[in-house]
């Protein structure tokens, strides 16, 4: 942002991850703000938007672009949204609550390498992320230990085939916990080496966390990380 000031740059950030509930980047000097609406705005994996906000002048501009292109939403999708934005306050409060909670419990648990979430004091941008934002999100990265006589690969994929509640997919910000294996899904264009460079092993999973008792959530982790959960997997091998 400071960069783009110099050089009379305009300065964007995304925020869909944050939302408007836990970060307020206009405040803090950025020009534009980007959101994917079909993300936490809409909150219920139900509608393709997108949201550009900012200075009047910026956004005029941006929307002579926008009427060349033909981007508009349809009534439906209008409705949709403003749904969604209802509820945006108290879903975000229970996404940042419950999440922090199975950040906690995971960040523990002796089969997992590690976890991480901005609202735990072991991530390396927890000093950052608790200056900045009003909450740590529903997101969570864990990677797990390799079980005896699995690769990391099969290990996470026993884990995800014990999963009961959690849904294994690849989007984010439902009402529903869902969670997926980048290394074959968001992140499977890349090269092993590329994915190795950027943190992203083969049990490495992200865990998109809904607004479901967090008992329940933890319940669900829990028994899938059992013991028996990877012997019974590598007993199939």
């Amino acid at each position: 942002m400071a960069l783009a000031t110099r050089h009379g740059l305009v300065s964007m950030i995304d925020s869909t991850f944050a939302t408007p509930v836990n970060f307020h980047p206009i405040a803090l000097g950025f020009d534009l703000v980007m959101h994917s609406a079909t993300k936490y705005l809409n909150g219920h994996s139900d509608l393709n938007a997108g949201v550009l906000a900012g200075r009047r002048g910026l956004i005029d501009a941006a929307r002579k672009t926008l009427k060349l292109c033909g981007g508009a939403l349809d009534p439906n999708s209008c409705f949709l949204l403003a749904r969604g934005l209802k509820t945006l306050v108290l879903r975000i409060a229970r996404h940042n609550d419950t999440a922090l909670t199975l950040a906690k419990m995971l960040a523990e648990h002796p089969r997992v390498h590690r976890t991480l979430h901005p609202g735990l004091p072991c991530h390396p941008q927890h000093d950052r992320a608790a200056r900045l934002f009003a909450g740590g999100g529903g997101m969570i990265a864990i990677e797990l230990k390799a079980a005896d006589e699995l690769t990391p690969a099969q290990t996470a994929e026993a884990f995800l085939s014990r999963l009961k509640l959690i849904v294994p997919a690849t989007s984010l910000s439902g009402v529903e916990s869902i969670i997926c294996r980048p290394a074959v899904a968001t992140h499977g264009g890349l090269t092993a080496e590329e994915r190795a460079r950027a943190g992203i092993s083969d049990a490495l999973l992200r865990l998109s966390v809904g607004i479901e008792d967090a008992a329940d959530l933890l319940g669900d982790l829990d028994q899938a990380l059992a013991d028996g959960a990877f012997s019974d997997a590598a007993a199939t091998i």
